[in-house]
């Protein structure tokens, strides 16, 4: 077996039925000589119906454990088409919703976002057991790890931040010599724990940062996501006609895009992998013969116009309540808040008086923010139907077409990039002559 350690990222929907498992599985099988290190998301839409349970066990509907018995019997489904029955599979998985009933047995923590991270990481764990259980059936040795005895983070729930000392030190005594044994490690993307042994999330969308931090600690090779695209692309084709894929793409260009709402990648991924030159490919699990699109250090910075598209925005303008300047110790007071509250600001802009900020709007994060600040500071918020465009390498003509049937609100422009907070309207018509009577 080679000494090559190479790190491979499957995202739910390369993992949303029995076909996409046993697709993943046929794709690892042909590179079974590296030593892989297989970093799985939770399979489909898992995450967005567990995100339901956490929110029935909040309100206290009384709808929580049925949500959850609708999640857990979509895997039995799946587990059916993949294992005989009475194989060890189903009592692992089932000992892990248990463990997410417990949590709907007690009062709803008064901390969602504990809560939440108790809860939604069930997706993870379970998709990893399924996955990791077909592998060993398959005759691909795999070591299942769990990804919190690996990931040690903050206790910031929801948004964790990694603790990089800790994880080095757990990557090098728990993940390298299982490695080292010529086996394959597979874990789960997503999630950590404190050093209290509580679970954490890194943030929605993070299990392309769990395989860069992977990637990071171990040295990889080179670092794979696995999509249901051919690689990068110029805009999303679920909402644009005549997209393009990129061939190659730098670090920093991958960073500008990732940051400005591109869902391809996490954000947060770039960053550990450029520090040590560490290729990233981004191909398809469709079509996994395809060359992708290839990021690293020492690519030509040419591209066509790029667009991202970031639905669900808050645009807060922010004002004091003396009508004084927003000066600077204004300004370190409201980051410092903004930092606490977690709030993602993606665009800002002040005026002598005010200050305004488009932030994503994730749960009730803003009310919190506003609640923080309201002795000194006035907040306006506009949340309805907000959505921020970003343009790399814009051009007029693009600029117009995006800005059709929209109210811009805020609008920030530099020599390669431009956003506009937006909001759709629809377009006004003239009234017949006959109804104007």
């Amino acid at each position: 077996m080679s000494n090559v350690i190479r790190v491979f990222k499957f995202g739910g929907a390369s993992v949303k039925n029995a076909e996409g498992v046993k697709n993943v599985a046929s794709i690892v099988e042909k590179f079974k000589d590296s030593r892989l290190v297989i970093v799985v998301s939770a399979m489909g839409k898992t995450t967005d119906a567990l995100e339901k349970v956490a929110a029935a066990h909040a309100a206290k509907t009384g709808e929580a454990k049925q949500l959850l018995d609708g999640v857990k019997a979509a895997h039995y489904q799946i587990m059916d088409e993949l294992f005989d029955q009475g194989d060890p599979v189903y009592d692992a998985v089932n000992d892990l919703f248990v463990a997410a009933e417990w949590v709907l047995d007690e009062e709803p923590h008064p901390n969602y976002d504990f809560m939440y991270d108790q809860l939604i990481p069930t997706g993870e764990l379970v998709s990893s057991t399924i996955v990791a259980a077909y592998f060993n059936k398959m005759g691909l040795k795999t070591q299942w790890v769990d990804a919190r005895d690996v990931i040690a983070t903050d206790d910031i729930y929801r948004e964790a931040w990694v603790q990089w000392d800790e994880t080095k030190a757990n990557v090098a005594n728990k993940v390298r010599p299982l490695l080292e044994k010529d086996s394959m490690v597979l874990t789960q993307g997503f999630i950590g724990s404190t050093k209290e042994n509580y679970t954490t999330t890194l943030g929605r969308e993070g299990s392309d940062y769990t395989a860069a931090i992977l990637s990071f600690c171990l040295d990889a090779e080179d670092m794979t996501i696995w999509k249901d695209v051919p690689g990068v692309l110029t805009a999303d084709p679920r909402v644009f006609d005549n997209v393009t894929k990129l061939d190659r793409l730098s670090y920093r260009e991958a960073i500008e895009m990732t940051y400005y709402g591109a869902k391809v990648i996490h954000p947060k991924t770039i960053k550990p992998l450029q520090n040590k030159s560490i290729p990233l490919y981004v191909k398809s699990f469709i079509n996994p013969e395809n060359d992708g699109t290839f990021i690293g250090p020492d690519v030509e910075d040419h591209y066509p116009p790029m667009v991202a598209i970031e639905r669900n925005q808050a645009l807060l303008n922010i004002s004091t309540r003396d009508f004084s300047f927003v000066a600077e110790h204004h300004m370190r007071y409201l980051f410092n808040q903004i930092a606490e509250h977690r709030l993602q600001v993606n665009l800002m802009q002040n005026t002598a008086i005010s200050f305004a900020i488009c932030v994503n709007h994730i749960d009730d994060r803003i009310f919190r923010f506003a609640k923080s600040i309201e002795k000194d500071f006035k907040v306006i918020m506009d949340y309805e139907g907000l959505e921020l465009i970003t343009v790399r390498h814009y051009t007029p003509q693009v600029i117009e077409m995006l800005r059709n049937g929209k109210i811009i609100m805020v609008e920030e422009r530099t020599k390669n990039t431009i956003q506009m907070v937006a909001k759709e309207v629809p377009l006004m018509k003239r009234k017949p002559v006959a109804e104007m009577a």
